[in-house]
């Protein structure tokens, strides 16, 4: 009988982290000759947003949007599961290929598994050992039914190990996050012209010949308004010393609003509020900083791999090596661990750290060998 079949590998994105890690990866698909398709779950709904991202990493537009947008864990993973279960039908791929641990990652794993599909996972192995963190419970149940998983660091292979993964489906490549970052780097956008862009005053970040930046989205700094007003009372003493850049998160903004805490910021003229930064613009405002303070997860390892420091709102992260070798400190959301390491960084002390291994630009290439040997051996081509 015929196949079907469609496409070898069906890439999934979701949300903003995974378009900065598939853009290699489509790459080096289309390099290979290994034909895939790309689902957006529409998981980050922001159209507007969506579309600087694929234009600024020159991502294909999706073969396939399923529009989820926003709603509670619970509810926006079934929804993913129940609209991406058709396509597959659809498209009988020989494997999908998921990246990250948002919530898109799990569903589309889940029911690639459950149709017997093989499941990629591109980046595996992460742990925070934190289980109050909806993305570690992600990161744990897609690595467990995943074919073929990839690294980013050693410390991921030994966490898959440790909970019973197969070291055969098991592959150190690198980190593709990194990939984007050095292709990228000479087209950042200087920080002057974003600031220009928004309509900010550059005189007191002129006259102090530097800044820092700022993101800020967990729900650990932004959802408890004692937490979010230490906060926001910390960074503006932060200012005094340093002038701050923060792009805010749609997320962060209506918090700040709800608990009254946005005009003190707005009128700080140290505090540049920017509008949410396209990837461009953020890597511009990353690679040119003096020091980054963030909650994010991958702004810590692309602070390494620019040799910038990074201050981490938070008490763990999935990302170790970029405290062992990285740049990288720990201080929560205490005000004094967070001054305490930003006097570090201005007093000249902050850590210098080194790129990890195979943070190299090349880790969707080895990504992509590695998969196309894998579909010759294991995955067959029905004859069409």
């Amino acid at each position: 009988m015929p196949s079907k079949r469609q496409c070898d590998i069906l890439c999934i994105v979701g949300a903003r982290p995974n378009f900065m890690k598939i853009a290699p990866v489509m790459r080096a698909l289309q390099a290979q000759g290994i034909p895939a398709r790309l689902v957006h779950t529409g998981q980050h709904y922001d159209a507007e947003m969506n579309e600087r991202f694929f234009a600024d990493l020159g991502i294909p537009h999706p073969d396939i949007n399923l529009e989820v947008g926003s709603a509670s864990h619970a509810v926006q993973t079934a929804e993913v599961m129940r609209r991406f279960e058709p396509v597959v039908d659809e498209l009988q791929p020989r494997a999908v290929l998921v990246v990250g641990d948002v919530n898109s990652t799990i569903a589309c794993a889940l029911v690639a598994a459950k149709k017997g599909v093989g499941v990629i996972h591109v980046e595996a192995g992460l742990r925070s050992y934190d289980r109050a963190m909806p993305e570690e419970i992600n990161r744990v149940l897609t690595d467990q039914i995943s074919d073929l998983l990839f690294t980013t660091e050693r410390h991921a292979e030994a966490n898959l190990a440790r909970e019973g993964i197969d070291t055969g489906r098991v592959h150190f490549v690198g980190n593709v996050m990194i990939d984007t970052l050095r292709h990228n780097l000479e087209r950042a956008v200087p920080w002057q012209e974003a600031l220009a862009a928004a309509g900010v005053d550059l005189t007191p970040f002129q006259r102090a010949g530097g800044y820092g930046a700022v993101t800020l989205h967990r729900p650990s700094n932004v959802d408890e308004p004692a937490v979010l007003r230490r906060v926001t009372e910390t960074l503006i003493g932060v200012s005094r010393d340093l002038p701050l850049v923060f792009p805010v998160h749609p997320r962060t903004r209506a918090r700040l609003e709800a608990f009254g805490l946005l005009p003190a910021l707005a009128s700080e003229p140290r505090i540049a509020l920017l509008p949410p930064a396209g990837y461009l613009e953020m890597l511009g405002l990353m690679r040119d900083a003096r020091v980054v303070l963030t909650d994010s997860g991958g702004m810590q390892e692309e602070t390494t791999a620019l040799g910038v420091p990074c201050i981490t709102l938070r008490e763990n992260t999935e990302r170790p090596i970029t405290l062992d070798e990285g740049t990288n400190v720990l201080v929560g959301n205490d005000p004094g661990r967070i001054l305490a390491a930003f006097n570090e960084v201005l007093g000249g002390g902050g850590k210098q750290g080194r790129v990890p291994d195979y943070w190299d630009g090349r880790a969707a290439e080895r990504i992509v060998e590695v998969l196309a040997d894998w579909l010759a051996r294991e995955q067959p081509a029905a004859a069409g």
